[in-house]
């Protein structure tokens, strides 16, 4: 019988719904967690070999989490499924195009091992069942894409804070992805669309903003919560990619050191953000083959 090491996470997360959220958001990045390895994830697997249920990945991990409902788990069919990754993988598949690094600790620290873009392979007999985090480490082959955190803020860029479904403390499912940058940087529009919502919020915790940009053509919405949106947006606007539609800011966050924008692709036209907290169902689905296909790395 297998143990199941239970270490305590210290990660946390922040959360949008349409008219509520909390506050801070975890370094850790998360994957597109629908269970089953598509091109251009990570995937680390149950039992040896690529067998049993899987968990997929689409950027680092800081802290897989111990413990149900809030840790990362095993997602795809087979033995495993709903467990714990932590401390519980035996071998991995990495279909992105980087290499990535396996640790033996949280935080990127202790035994590590390495797996190039395509490789299969089984963890070793140090990280075998004692993995705690992983690491994308760069392009292998370079990437022709633009990671996502840049395009959003351009001049520098920014850093993923918590992606989709990341969540490692907060109850529910992250339906978005966090990116972080300085409070006042601009704040670019990621697809060109229309606006069909913009509510300007202040800051803290009682008052998101949204901006909501449908894309007819593809028949998506992307939203954006917690920056400040451009005081000129209105209702009806056209706007194109890369525009300037906000400035970084912490509406409907406690604090300023909570700071990012929420983005987030939704099925149809929608005005509003799918429910994060406390909310177990994802209502949209795995976001990175839109985000890929509209040439970002969703790094």
């Amino acid at each position: 019988m297998r143990t199941f090491k239970k270490v305590l996470t210290a990660a946390t997360a922040a959360a949008a719904l349409g008219g509520a959220v909390v506050a801070t958001a975890s370094p850790a990045m998360a994957a597109g967690r629908n269970g089953v390895c598509d091109p251009g994830e990570f995937c680390l697997y149950f039992n040896s070999n690529q067998g049993g249920s899987v968990s997929d990945f689409t950027g680092s991990v800081a802290d897989y989490g111990a413990k149900q409902p809030s840790c990362y788990d095993f997602k795809g069919p087979g033995n495993g499924k709903g467990v714990c990754v932590k401390n519980n993988a035996a071998s991995v598949w990495n279909r992105s195009g980087q290499t990535v690094r396996v640790y033996f600790n949280s935080r990127y620290g202790g035994h590590s091992q390495d797996f190039g873009s395509g490789a299969r392979g089984n963890l070793d007999s140090t990280l075998k069942n004692e993995n705690a985090s992983h690491q994308f480490l760069g392009s292998n082959p370079p990437s022709s894409k633009t990671n996502m955190s840049y395009a959003l803020y351009q001049t520098g860029g920014g850093r993923i804070t918590c992606g989709f479904d990341g969540y490692t403390s907060t109850p529910g499912r992250h339906e978005g992805i966090d990116i972080a940058r300085g409070i006042g940087s601009n704040v670019h529009a990621l697809v060109s669309g229309q606006v069909i919502n913009v509510v300007w919020g202040h800051t803290g915790s009682g008052g998101l903003s949204t901006i909501a940009v449908y894309n007819s053509s593809l028949g998506k919405t992307i939203i954006y919560l917690h920056s400040a949106p451009s005081g000129s947006l209105r209702i009806g606007q056209s706007i194109s990619r890369g525009q300037v539609i906000a400035v970084e800011s912490y509406r409907g966050i406690s604090s300023s050191g909570g700071a990012h924008t929420h983005v987030e692709m939704r099925p149809g036209r929608t005005t509003l953000a799918a429910k994060s907290v406390s909310d177990w169902h994802l209502d949209n689905p795995n976001p990175t083959s839109f985000w890929i296909s509209q040439g970002y790395n969703v790094r």
